[in-house]
C-alpha cells in the first residue's frame, strides 16, 4: 500500500467516524471508520519503514588500482606518438 492509499483510508475512516451520523442497525459506521483509520495508519507506517530501509546506502569497498603509464615508442631523438582522429562529415551515416 502506498502513501496515497494510506492517506485515502485515513480520510475515509475519519469521514465515517466523525461526519456520518447514520443508523444502519447491524453496522456501526463509527467502528468502520476507526478500523479504516487504523488500517491506513498501519499502511502508512509500513510504507515509510520500507522506504527508509531502501534509502540506506552501503559503502562498497574501494579498490585502488595502479595503472602503468603507456609506453611511448622512441625512434632516434624523437618520440613517435600514434594519434587516432575520427572525422565525421555531415550526412554520412547519421539518421535524419
Amino acid at each position: 500500500m502506498g502513501i496515497g492509499a494510506s492517506i485515502f483510508l485515513i480520510a475515509l475512516g475519519a469521514i465515517f467516524a466523525f461526519a456520518i451520523d447514520a443508523n444502519l442497525g447491524w453496522l456501526n459506521l463509527n467502528v468502520v471508520g476507526w478500523v479504516l483509520m487504523l488500517a491506513g495508519l498501519a499502511g502508512l507506517l509500513t510504507t515509510l519503514y520500507f522506504w527508509n530501509s531502501r534509502r540506506r546506502v552501503v559503502a562498497a569497498p574501494v579498490r585502488e588500482q595502479v595503472v602503468a603509464e603507456p609506453v611511448v615508442p622512441v625512434q632516434g631523438d624523437r618520440v613517435v606518438r600514434e594519434e587516432y582522429r575520427e572525422v565525421r562529415r555531415p550526412g554520412s551515416g547519421y539518421p535524419a
